[in-house]
């Protein structure tokens, strides 16, 4: 074997033994002297592709006198195996060894410190950037941009984008992603239309940034817009953005018609697409569609199983659940706290109290996942379902983890249904406490208070919400017509078809009122 035959097997070895073989083949042919340190970082390289960092850090520890393009890998292996702190570290061992940092590798310390919100070595990191004159790289640029945004200091990122010499496609990306990440995305949207150019990762940045940000319509309207255009392809990210917020809102009709592209594309063998799929269809009431795509997949994950469990649970198909539950555990996937959230979720709108008491309490010593708070909310909206109030005010005081707001207004909406009023008041005072900006419960209190006739008590929940300029958001419903998503607010007067849709619902009014005749 020589040098270049080497290589050749590098490139081709896709398993971890197999390369262990062609490694202990390359030391007894000499192939990893001094001499030739770049066969070693290549060596390195293919470690770090198949993840394993720690044959790539024992190849890297027999390097003497390690170069530039050696730490570069090392410092890259444990950024892709997601330990920024020992990336961060090797680059801090690189630089005490006296080379001369160069783009790439300040590039990876940058990348580190963002993935650790470290913004004060992020800065340092900065300074050598205009010590060594590496600045002018645009890759060096938009790591800056991307640390700092992560970071929130989405005002330096901005310094370091207009200070940028040359800014290509990925700068402007890169700042558009930073007002995502910082919650402003308006200003992201300003970027995205400022754009002189545009690829796949841009529109599918701005898409995943109005579907992650609960507003997708704009979304969808802007992957419509990227078909239209017909210059850059949807990716597999850009799709399950897309049909994430087609679930969002029950777009059934466009979900349908992207699920077309998917197959048009043979995106459909893909499994992250195939589950989101499950959800949109599950999310949009077609749970049949829902099922047809996970019992046609060829591959499975343990998010395709707990796609089809939760799709169950949202249709109170709790037994159903259950037993996809159980065949998943017989198919050798080992569920996670999501999985399980799922399940206990179906046991509770299919009242199955049994079922999910003793799946909780097997959590820890049957699956080795320790309750979050997520699934003793679960408990209490199962507990409270069924009308077992006083156990579900039980496992809210002793839970290991202080109760949130969301665990108390299930509470509070359970004796609501049950008329435990005394019970009720005491979950709404605690909502106020966690969330005192809440709308909703100041409502549900006044209408605890009138039910009793407690007017006094009413007028001090209403005064209360007045005081601190509470104001009670108006209620917003999505329709879909025609393959088109109307958005309506109460009282809303500003919809292009508001005028069509009174003189609809005033006909259907008279019409009413002559049958009641």
């Amino acid at each position: 074997m020589n040098t270049q035959t080497f290589y050749f097997l590098l490139q081709k070895c896709g398993s971890l033994e197999k390369l262990k073989q062609i490694h202990g083949k390359a030391v007894t042919l000499g192939l990893l002297c001094s001499k030739r340190q770049h066969l070693a970082c290549k060596l390195l390289n293919t470690y770090t592709q198949l993840g394993s960092p720690v044959d790539a850090q024992k190849v890297f520890n027999h390097i003497q006198n390690p170069d530039i393009v050696s730490w570069t890998c090392l410092i890259s292996l444990y950024l892709h195996t997601s330990q920024p702190c020992k990336a961060f570290s090797i680059f801090s061992h690189l630089f005490h060894s006296g080379l001369r940092p160069d783009s790439f590798c300040v590039v990876g310390a940058v990348s580190a410190c963002g993935h650790r919100k470290d913004l004060s070595n992020g800065r340092i990191v900065h300074g050598m950037v205009f010590r060594f004159e590496l600045g002018s790289d645009p890759i060096v640029g938009n790591a800056l941009i991307d640390m700092y945004s992560r970071s929130g200091a989405i005002e330096v990122a901005c310094s370091v984008f207009k200070t940028m010499e040359i800014k290509d496609v990925s700068s402007w990306t890169s700042l558009l992603n930073g007002f995502i990440k910082c919650n402003d995305i308006e200003a992201a949207r300003r970027i995205f239309d400022e754009m002189p150019m545009r690829n796949s990762v841009s529109w599918t940045a701005m898409i995943t940034g109005y579907v992650q940000g609960e507003v997708p319509i704009p979304g969808l309207e802007l992957f419509q817009e990227m078909r239209a255009e017909g210059k850059d392809w949807p990716t597999v990210i850009t799709i399950v953005a897309v049909l994430s917020g087609c679930a969002d809102i029950g777009a059934f009709d466009l979900g349908s018609s992207v699920h077309g592209y998917v197959n048009k594309t043979n995106l459909d063998l893909d499994v992250t697409v195939n589950n989101a799929l499950m959800d949109m269809y599950a999310k949009s009431g077609a749970l049949v569609l829902a099922l047809k795509i996970f019992q046609e997949m060829p591959k499975r994950d343990v998010f395709s199983w707990t796609t089809m469990i939760s799709g169950l649970a949202l249709h109170g198909k709790g037994t159903h659940a259950l037993e996809a539950f159980s065949d998943m555990s017989k198919s050798g996937v080992v569920p996670n706290e999501v999985t399980l959230l799922s399940v206990l979720s179906a046991c509770s709108h299919a009242g199955l109290v049994v079922e999910g008491r003793s799946l909780f309490q097997k959590m820890v010593q049957c699956h080795g996942i320790k309750p979050k708070i997520q699934h003793y909310g679960c408990m209490v909206d199962l507990l409270g379902r069924a009308g077992l109030l006083r156990e579900a005010k039980e496992l809210i005081e002793h839970m290991p983890i202080k109760p949130d707001s969301v665990i108390w207004r299930s509470l509070l909406s359970a004796c609501l249904v049950h008329g435990n009023l005394a019970l009720a008041e005491m979950a709404g005072k605690m909502i106020i406490e966690l969330e005192p900006d809440d709308d909703g419960v100041y409502i549900l209190l006044w209408n605890i208070y009138c039910s009793a006739s407690r007017w006094e008590d009413a007028l001090k929940a209403r005064k209360a919400m007045r005081d601190r300029r509470v104001k009670k958001k108006p209620g917003c419903s999505w329709v879909e017509v025609n393959g088109v998503v109307h958005e309506f607010l109460a009282e809303d007067a500003v919809h292009c078809i508001r005028a069509d849709v009174y003189t609809v619902l005033e006909a259907i009014t008279e019409q009413m009122k002559d049958l009641d005749k």
